[in-house]
């Protein structure tokens, strides 16, 4: 397995800020986006990283932006360094594949969340008060269970720690009544692509989170987009309520970090080969099955 590359640092270029799992370059009037190999898990980048899941999860980002683009545009510039500025294109060895260059975006600071099945944390807050992020839902629901109807469940967005659920009307508090309504549109409408897409690959697509900016006043797609680290994916044949099927996501990872008995507060062990590839493999089954396409790795 080659090395996983954790982290940039380009010559001639502005220090980047380092998201978890990417090095953003500030060049003024554009970025430029380099998704790395870390990997993260319950809010700690772990050690080491995966050799090529930056390529993969930019690659799938990169083949929603085409597919959705009818339904809204998307803050990408160009995604091959033969494209990129000079400056940029002397470094094609580091950036090819795993790069793009985007205009800046004014970004909405809440996530937007659709769900057309109960998991996760909507799940957890199902059992105790019968409702996510505000949404009442019928009594009797399983783990995993399929929603009647896709619902939109919003969150903040926090630049450190965990994402909080908000119910619609603090959206709206936050966001106005116009744009809020028009991000809950949208969310649905593109999970709604998104779900009949996977479904043609005989694949789940369980829920999902997308982020918006705006450029020049036009609301427009940013960021990660339907990956196996933004979306719970399953295979539809695993799926049946009551079980959380696995998922084509970063989940075995932590589960692995379980197992180990760490208590997701002091350094987290180091990730073995077995469990490197294990989870490459993962990501690399869920970009062919999605995109029909090989990653250029």
């Amino acid at each position: 397995m080659e090395k996983a590359l954790f982290q940039t640092e380009l010559e001639g270029l502005p220090r980047p800020k380092r998201g978890k799992v990417r090095d953003i370059y500030d060049l003024g009037d554009t970025l430029l986006l380099v998704a790395c190999d870390r990997i993260s898990a319950y809010d700690h980048v772990l050690q080491p990283g995966i050799p090529g899941k930056g390529k993969i999860l930019n690659q799938l980002t990169n083949f929603w932006f085409e597919q959705l683009a009818d339904l809204i545009p998307h803050h990408l510039l160009a995604t091959e360094p033969q494209d990129f500025p000079a400056e940029l294109r002397r470094h094609a060895d580091v950036l090819e594949g795993r790069a793009v260059l985007a205009r800046k975006a004014k970004v909405v600071p809440f996530e937007c969340v659709a769900r057309g099945y109960i998991a996760g944390s909507a799940y957890r807050e199902y059992l105790r008060s019968g409702e996510t992020c505000g949404i009442r839902l019928p009594e009797g629901l399983k783990r995993a269970d399929r929603l009647e109807t896709p619902i939109f469940t919003p969150a903040t967005k926090a630049e450190t720690g965990h994402d909080e659920n908000i119910d619609f009307a603090t959206l709206v508090e936050g966001a106005g009544e116009e744009l809020a309504g028009r991000l809950k549109d949208l969310t649905l409408e593109i999970f709604q692509r998104g779900t009949e897409h996977a479904a043609q690959h005989d694949l789940i697509l369980a829920d999902t989170k997308f982020e918006f900016g705006h450029i020049d006043g036009e609301l427009v797609l940013i960021d990660e987009v339907l990956t196996p680290d933004s979306s719970r994916y399953w295979e539809s044949s695993a799926w049946q309520p009551g079980v959380e099927p696995p998922s084509f996501d970063k989940q075995y990872v932590r589960n692995w970090l379980d197992e180990q008995g760490w208590d997701h507060e002091v350094t987290p062990p180091v990730l073995p080969p077995e469990v490197l590839e294990g989870a490459l493999q993962r990501y690399i089954e869920a970009f062919r099955r999605i995109s029909g396409r090989e990653p250029r790795l």
